[in-house]
């Protein structure tokens, strides 16, 4: 796994609005009492297409009432553009939440895409890796299991 960066002490989420699956506006502090792994990503971006799979693989095997991969496209066009493309790749675990006009990642200071924050269930961002990872590997778990299991 890439280098991870921890932040101590572990950062308030932003208070910004993006869009979840059903177009309903929420917050990352919606999702408080959850382990998310937050991932910034758009279609155009090609380490981000690299990095999916990996996403949509976690999901699926250790997502639940505990923890969520939560994807944030980055798109112009937003769900218009990237549930087709999901769709069209088999990456059925992922949701399409969408960040208009960009403000989340802009209040969480992405430079650049893939970009991806952990969260705890106290809705602080413990961590963040910039650039693309296998977060299904054995490394990239044994990290967000720590989160599950801490108070």
């Amino acid at each position: 796994m890439q280098q991870f960066t921890l932040n101590t002490p572990p950062l308030p989420v932003p208070e910004t609005r993006f869009l979840d699956p059903s177009g309903k506006e929420v917050t990352l502090a919606d999702f408080k009492g959850r382990v998310v792994l937050a991932n910034f990503w758009a279609t155009w971006c090609a380490p981000c297409i690299r990095e999916l799979p990996s996403l949509d693989r976690l999901q699926a095997d250790m997502g639940g009432k505990d923890f969520t991969v939560l994807t944030i496209n980055e798109d112009r066009t937003g769900a218009e553009v990237a549930k087709p493309f999901l769709e069209k790749h088999g990456w059925k675990n992922l949701p399409v939440n969408v960040d208009r006009r960009l403000a989340l990642s802009r209040a969480l200071g992405v430079h650049g895409m893939p970009t991806t924050f952990l969260i705890d269930r106290d809705g602080r961002i413990v961590g963040s890796l910039a650039g693309a990872a296998e977060w299904d590997s054995k490394e990239a778990k044994a990290l967000i299991r720590h989160y599950l299991v801490a108070d």
